[in-house]
């Protein structure tokens, strides 16, 4: 791939405050990936360790990383949505950036959506033999449960980082903190379909988890609530004919 030339996959990496494992992480990406036309966009969302300076030192080592950094902590989301809208590729894939999701399994949902019908528009992770508590894995089902009985949607694990979608599609749906959690939901809203495929789980090596199970539950009333209006207020037009 020419510097100039459009790639055809962005991964993107939101990281906060992952020191010592954004580096590794950005690494094993740039393996899964090789002879790939890809470019590897990490986000660092206000960092106060040294995960900025971290990555900016392999920019040398790793021709297609590129690092970019809010000013102000904005979340996860947030840093998602920075990354997608600077990415050149067509097919965005999307890791956590604390390591957890293999990336040796990105390639691979990569792989589902190109060979995929236009109709598709996300492939999602589903994790296998998860590296969580007790308490996170118990709350993570029932939320799971309680999502889709009120969305509607298809996924078992939506809270799975490691995700493949179409980026015009991702562009067109509303944003909202937390929207990362429902993009089966909207995807389906806009009249597309999705895929899952099982991926591994890793446990964290280094830092912690950005999230309780208690802020999740208050993010989360809030944010189905929402996910419910958008899907209520939905009117599609059907097939689109150009005169």
């Amino acid at each position: 791939m020419t510097a100039d030339a459009a790639p055809d996959i962005s991964i993107v990496v939101p990281v906060h405050d992952e020191a010592g494992a954004a580096g590794p992480l950005a690494r094993e990406i740039a393996a899964a990936f090789a002879g790939r036309s890809h470019e590897i966009i990490f986000v660092d969302d206000a960092s106060r360790d040294s995960t900025l300076a971290e990555l900016r030192a392999l920019t040398a080592e790793l021709p297609t990383l590129r690092v970019l950094g809010h000013a102000t902590n904005a979340g996860q989301s947030r840093a998602v949505r920075t990354g997608v809208l600077a990415a050149r590729g067509q097919i965005v894939v999307t890791l956590d950036g604390d390591g957890q999701n293999p990336p040796a399994d990105a390639p691979r949902l990569a792989d589902a959506l190109l060979a995929a019908s236009p109709q598709v528009a996300l492939v999602g992770g589903v994790r296998q033999k998860r590296q969580d508590s007790e308490a996170k894995l118990w709350a993570s089902r029932w939320a799971n449960r309680i999502r889709k009985r009120l969305l509607g949607d298809d996924a078992d694990d939506t809270g799975c980082g490691l995700k493949a979608f179409r980026r015009d599609i991702f562009l067109r749906l509303p944003y909202f903190d937390h929207i990362h959690r429902y993009l089966p939901a909207l995807m389906i809203r806009e009249g597309y379909e999705n895929l899952y495929l099982a991926v591994g789980h890793r446990h964290r090596d280094t830092g912690r988890s950005k999230y309780t199970n208690w802020g999740r539950l208050k993010a989360s009333v809030s944010d189905i609530l929402g996910v419910m209006w958008l899907k209520s207020r939905s009117r599609r037009p059907g097939p689109v004919t150009e005169y």
